[in-house]
């Protein structure tokens, strides 16, 4: 024990064993940190991997950086700076996460009293008694210079000695070495990470706090960057185009909806040739999505049939931001995560706010820093967002790796639900239905539907999970039917994006009828409309439109619906209903569109209705698709005008005010909205309020696949035996 105890010391005191110490002190704070403080949602062996790897490719760099220091005492103490540093970002990160759950962003630090303010009083209630652990080495740091000063006895020896610049070298390029293998094999779990920018915690998880803070601070220099060259001018001009563009509600239609509560149900990756598909399977047919089939074609439903999604890289953000903006994401990455969490909106739940007193919510099965939505819907005016942090604790047999199961989510939403105040603007984003289709192993009850039969297992496990979404919206509706909540709403209806791939179509080919061997870039392109449908209780002239039109138009028809007038907001989209609809649906890829006439896909021309590849179109073909062209291409630009210079901010005289997020906070949100329902006491318009104080839970039943075919079985039984024994009757009373 001596000589492992003198070895120790020997290489403590040594510049480069120092440094090493203090890298597995940070080492072993970070993972306190990550398993007490923060929620990494680590979902299988690799992420735990990544996670132990992390803290030591860009903490070996940033102490190692002392190295280069000749004189002993400046390496020691700029040593101790870094270590410091690094040291308080962590902590500070643990207190942030506690409140707001997630880590603190760069344009947070430069908005230090944005943080301070959403901090307020309760910065020292989120201190924990644990937290001793992430400053006990400096404790006993002081501790050890104070004793030894009473005692009169030689402080810690000094290495004097320089350390060899060639070997300061070799540590930094370990260190960016290590670092490039930890990015490789963060890529591998999830590609495009840096890129596209799916949630902060995946960053954290993958390469550690100080890469988040740097990956942060090249985020906020670009957006500031576009932000700071933008100016109120540009406004103007986007101002008029928005007029000219503008499309006067239908007078039939507008304001059918005033005053009713608005439930947005977000499909996940729900294309619209599920709609009145039936798998055919061994001989039998199985209907995908009755359900929503029912909704469909109901008489108080407005649905589209040639409705498109204009997602990109931000995918389900994408149309969150199209669907509540009707403004596009970016050409690369993602606006919510970009931008959505400093730039000025005036989205929905804002709108509506100010233009019938709604009170906003999302429920969402999966963590809230995913997409950034904890930051962007603060923007966007959202009142409260309930993320897995509500809901059921996740495991094998409720959820998967994109949050809770879709039966569970809308059962765990109820008791937040019911004590909203109506009217209300609320949206569901169901997960189960989201690549790669496997949402539904290890629940036996839920498994039955058949897989489709196809060289693809991604394609085989699509109709299934896509059933099971159905049901569990059924359920939804019956539990708001059997609440009375039903017949004062309406419902929007929505696919985000595509389901499966334009690279696997050629496999779903089969399944759709057509033959792989001649299936073109029109395939494709159509392949690309996503259910849109708008379900009024009560509304008897329902119908279903074939007008051609994409997610950015929903936000324009829908407000003109609930009787609100868009003419003074920037909004890009057309309502739908409106004779003045020019039906151009633009995707993000350049060149690429749909009108009735003419569809642009992957560089080829169509007529739409036919599908007839035009390889040498005539002069005025190419005079009318140019046309096309420039005006899809001035509404992109438009938007990227809009969304990355923050052009909103400029914008005083539309008649609303902007979100002051820093009243808004997404931790106890339950409280908050009990602490309403009694300050309002009898005028209180929730759910539970109405139903005398008495919770609606259990008038949620959502049965299992097996259950529900259980009681199919059960019931053509039953059937078999009565029409067997009217048929023995019959024959009976014939021989009489």
């Amino acid at each position: 024990m001596k000589k492992i105890k003198d070895f120790v010391l020997r290489v403590i005191h040594t510049r480069l064993g120092f440094i090493m110490t203090l890298l597995l002190i940070y080492w072993l704070k970070t993972m306190w940190a990550y398993h007490a403080d923060f929620s990494l949602d680590l979902g299988n062996p690799y992420q735990v991997f990544l996670s132990l790897i992390n803290p030591i490719p860009i903490g070996l760099l940033l102490l190692g950086t002392g190295l280069y220091i000749k004189k002993t005492k400046p390496f020691y103490i700029v040593t101790w700076i870094i270590y410091a540093i690094i040291n308080i970002l962590l902590i500070a990160n643990s207190i942030y996460y506690r409140e707001f759950s997630d880590f603190i962003t760069v344009s947070a630090m430069l908005a230090s009293s944005k943080v301070s303010a959403g901090l307020g009083d309760s910065a020292l209630n989120l201190l924990r008694v644990w937290d001793i652990f992430y400053i006990l080495d400096f404790l006993l740091l002081l501790i050890y210079f104070i004793w030894k000063k009473v005692k009169k006895l030689d402080a810690f020896k000094l290495d004097t000695r320089p350390f060899n610049k060639r070997a300061s070298f070799a540590i930094t390029a370990l260190s960016a070495l290590t670092f490039s293998i930890n990015l490789f094999l963060a890529e591998i779990d999830r590609p495009e990470l840096l890129t596209r920018g799916f949630s902060n915690t995946y960053v954290v998880r993958a390469l550690g706090l100080p890469a988040f803070t740097v990956y942060s601070g090249n985020q906020t220099y670009q957006a500031q960057k576009e932000r700071n060259q933008a100016t109120a001018e540009e406004l103007v001009q986007v101002k008029e185009y928005v007029s000219e563009h503008y499309a006067a509600p239908n007078e039939k239609y507008f304001g059918i909806a005033e005053g009713r509560n608005v439930f947005m149900i977000h499909l996940e990756s729900f294309q619209q040739f599920l709609i009145d598909y039936k798998l055919q399977m061994d001989g039998q047919e199985y209907e995908v999505t009755p359900f929503i089939n029912s909704l469909y074609h109901s008489n108080s439903t407005i649905a589209f049939s040639n409705f498109f999604h204009q997602v990109k890289a931000g995918k389900t953000s994408d149309a969150e931001t199209l669907m509540e903006n009707s403004l596009f994401g970016l050409n690369s990455g993602s606006f919510m995560v970009n931008y959505g969490g400093e730039n000025t909106q005036f989205a929905a739940p804002n709108i509506l706010a100010q233009n019938g007193g709604y009170t906003s919510a999302v429920f969402h099965g999966n963590v809230g820093s995913f997409w950034n939505r904890n930051n962007a819907y603060k923007q966007w005016g959202y009142d409260y967002f309930f993320d897995s942090s509500y809901f059921s604790e996740q495991d094998d047999t409720n959820s998967f790796q994109y949050g809770l199961n879709d039966k569970y989510m809308f059962a765990d939403s109820i008791k937040y639900l019911e004590h909203m105040q109506q009217p209300s603007y609320t949206k569901f984003i169901t997960v189960s239905n989201h690549y790669p289709y496997t949402s539904l192993k290890g629940e036996a009850e839920e498994e039955g539907f058949p897989l489709a039969q196809t060289d693809d297992e991604t394609i085989n496990g699509y109709f299934a999970t896509a059933n099971y979404l159905d049901a569990a919206l059924k359920s939804f509706f019956e539990y708001l039917k059997a609440t009375g909540l039903y017949d004062n709403s309406i419902f929007v209806l929505y696919g985000d994006h595509y389901g499966i791939s334009n690279s696997r179509n050629t496999s779903l080919a089969s399944l759709l009828g057509k033959d792989s061997e001649t299936w073109t870039e029109y395939d494709n392109a159509m392949l690309q409309r996503v259910p849109y449908m708008i379900h009024i209780p009560g509304y008897t002239e329902g119908f279903i439109s074939d007008t051609f039109g994409g997610e950015v138009d929903s936000l324009p028809t829908l407000l003109h619906i609930l009787g609100i007038d868009t003419s003074n907001y920037v909004q890009l989209g057309q309502d739908l209903l409106s004779p003045d609809n020019q039906q151009t649906v633009a995707f993000r890829t350049s060149g690429t569109y749909v009108t009735p006439e003419y569809t642009s896909y992957s560089g080829r021309l169509y007529y739409t209705q036919t599908g007839l590849e035009l390889t040498n179109p005539d002069e005025e073909t190419l005079e009318k698709t140019k046309e096309i062209r420039a005006a899809v291409s001035k509404q992109l630009s438009v938007s990227d005008q809009v969304q990355t210079g923050d052009l909103l901010r400029f914008d005083t005289d539309n008649g609303l005010k902007t979100v002051d997020t820093t009243a808004i906070s997404y931790t106890k949100s339950l409280s908050a909205m009990k602490a309403i329902e009694k300050e309002l006491g009898s005028e209180s318009t929730s759910l539970f309020s109405k139903s005398g104080n008495k919770s609606t839970v259990d008038l949620f039943q959502a049965p299992s696949y097996l259950q529900l075919h259980e009681s199919d079985s059960t019931e053509s039984s039953d059937n078999k035996t009565e029409t067997s024994q009217s048929s023995s009757s019959e024959e009976d009373s014939n021989k009489q």
